[in-house]
């Protein structure tokens, strides 16, 4: 595929280390060793071959002057640092434009390191078990909110799944309006600046909400449990490492 390019281009500088390249380096090695689902084999290649030969490209010329340069294809993954920083960008520009001029709150739902095996185990689990850390941050926030403000309280909930050495920690950054909708939409009832929902009385409710959930994923057989816990299928699963933290944001 040919196009023109305007005359005296010259080629994009790149960083002298991407991901990309730690997974052409070390992604076979690091495969052979470690279970990988399907979607992050895919995703895994997807990002080693992001604008490369392998996705084939498009050849731009300059008629004037003859230069040309070679632009190889994006692998649109939407786990590659290449292809989302565009979308990303247009995400944090929409949730901008859905703020409140009142307070904000930052919490924290973070979820024991004990469940990584089980959680990292298929993608299966990791959508039942994800999927259920945000249900019980999201009940656990609106029963906050009905019971101290008598209303239903804004939050966003974005999901974190490694800490800052790349390790699994799977946790949820939650971004919460200080105050609540009244129940019949007439009013804003407006909440604190330096206090919102007792942590503790969060993280007891957190973890109540989950411990249910897993129970009940396991009783009906919503989740593949790795050979190495299977006595989890049988006793109680214990997620007493669940918690939450929360910082005024003003």
């Amino acid at each position: 595929m040919s196009d023109t390019a305007p005359c005296g281009a010259v080629p994009v500088e790149t960083a002298s280390c991407e991901l990309a390249d730690i997974f052409r380096q070390y992604g076979g090695a690091y495969q052979e060793t470690h279970h990988l689902t399907s979607a992050q084999r895919k995703a895994a290649w997807a990002i080693a071959h992001c604008r490369t030969a392998a996705l084939g490209g498009h050849r731009q010329w300059c008629p004037s002057c003859g230069f040309e340069r070679y632009t190889y294809h994006s692998c649109r993954n939407r786990h590659c640092p290449k292809c989302q920083s565009t979308a990303t960008a247009a995400w944090v520009a929409a949730r901008q434009e859905e703020l409140l001029p009142v307070p904000y709150f930052h919490n924290v739902f973070t979820l024991p390191h004990e469940l990584n095996t089980l959680i990292l185990w298929s993608e299966r689990n990791q959508r039942a078990l994800l999927g259920l850390l945000f249900d019980a941050a999201a009940k656990t926030l609106l029963e906050f909110g009905h019971n101290d403000f008598g209303g239903k309280v804004g939050f966003t909930l974005v999901l974190h799944t490694w800490d800052q050495q790349l390790r699994a920690h799977f946790h949820l950054h939650c971004l919460i309006a200080s105050g609540a909708l009244a129940a019949d939409g007439s009013q804003w009832i407006a909440g604190g600046r330096q206090f919102l929902f007792p942590v503790h009385g969060l993280s007891k409710v957190f973890r109540a909400k989950y411990m249910d959930g897993l129970a009940d994923l396991l009783e009906h057989g919503q989740l593949d449990v790795p050979p190495s816990l299977a006595e989890l299928a049988e006793a109680d699963p214990g997620v007493a490492g669940c918690g939450v933290a929360e910082r005024s944001l003003g």
